[in-house]
């Protein structure tokens, strides 16, 4: 009996999260390649490989095939992981579809809503969406640290599960724990909200979310916005689920009486589960943030604007989800600064 063939991987994207990635898969002997455009990230893996800490790990892992356009690949992939920015992640598609084997998967990493966009491109029974539930981040080319520790979410777009999805799911199980859901909008829309609060309020102070949620006001602001999302996803119908099991945005959203409270027993334990999100979260910074210091556009569209826009389409206001894309993009621009007094000008500004 022959033996079975692994897996060809290709993880495109090797920033925090898919260099992590891609180590890890490296480090168990999987046959992954990585593809990213930035020079500098990519001669640095050639030169020095992956280089990695972590609680748990401080190994340097060396690149197997680092490509820097889709064009140098000499095969094709079985799994391409995108671990892309969203705004990316439709050219991602493009510049991969004909390398791809008949029954490939393609994995979508990122924050937002993007399993539509890359199905429009590949097809939506080859789409495969993993919901992130750890953090990392990349303090220089090739260089990455996990922050906190997790897992991942698998699911189809449509639900229902087969064999390539036990597969992944047994991948990436190099990298942390797997569940298997039929829900992936509920999941997916889920870690949206959690990510309109903690990255775009992350990008607005200026540094690692930890120390900005200590602040009252920042804690205010995640739950609004938490609670405009969640407006919103019940007029799209979709069922919610708990964030890494235990983060639940239907009872975290703020009641009528509790928007307008100055306190009570439910807020008071709102407010100390958004310092405990902050305490999990307190050493990641975002990854808006990084982009904009690099002179890219920030994935803000993908996330508060995308609140924005299917909140216009219910007639639902969400006045505070949309002042903070404005703020995140203003920061982008200039003319305002990444920092604890932007948020705190944010507060004010949407009272």
């Amino acid at each position: 009996m022959s033996a079975p063939v692994s897996p060809n991987l290709l993880v495109v994207g090797c920033g925090a999260i898919g260099g992590v990635v891609a180590s890890h898969l490296l480090r168990m002997g999987q046959a992954t390649s990585v593809l990213t455009t930035n020079r500098a990230i990519g001669e640095a893996l050639e030169r020095d490989g992956f280089q990695v800490q972590s609680d748990a790990i401080d190994a340097r892992v060396r690149a197997r095939t680092v490509l820097f356009d889709a064009s140098e690949a000499r095969t094709r992939f079985d799994y391409v992981l995108f671990a892309v920015q969203p705004p990316q992640a439709q050219a991602a598609g493009h510049s991969i579809a004909d390398k791809l084997t008949e029954d490939a998967r393609v994995v979508c990493f990122q924050n937002g809503l993007c399993e539509d966009l890359v199905a429009e491109v590949v097809g939506g029974e080859r789409v495969i969406g993993a919901v992130v539930a750890w953090g990392a981040s990349m303090s220089g080319p090739g260089q990455y640290e996990r922050t906190s520790a997790g897992g991942f979410t698998l699911g189809r777009l449509g639900g229902g599960r087969d064999e390539r999805l036990a597969e992944l799911g047994r991948l990436l199980e190099a990298v942390g724990p797997v569940e298997i859901t039929d829900n992936l909008p509920g999941v997916r829309w889920s870690k949206l909200g959690i990510n309109c609060a903690v990255s775009t309020l992350g990008t607005i102070s200026g540094g690692p979310l930890g120390p900005a949620l200590r602040r009252r006001h920042a804690r205010r602001l995640a739950l609004e916005i938490i609670s405009e999302v969640v407006l919103v996803a019940r007029a799209e119908q979709v069922r919610l689920e708990k964030v890494s099991g235990t983060v639940d945005l239907e009872w975290l959203a703020l009641t009528p009486q509790e928007s307008s409270a100055s306190g009570s027993s439910s807020l008071v334990a709102k407010h100390a589960l958004m310092l405990a999100v902050g305490t999990r979260y307190r050493r990641l910074r975002s990854s808006m943030l990084a982009a904009i210091e690099r002179g890219r556009p920030p994935a803000i569209e993908f996330l508060n604007g995308e609140i924005v826009r299917r909140a216009e389409r219910h007639g639902i206001p969400v006045p505070v989800n949309a002042a903070a894309r404005d703020w995140v993009w203003d920061i982008a621009r200039g003319s305002r600064q990444a920092s604890p007094e932007s948020l705190r000008a944010l507060y004010e500004a949407t009272r």
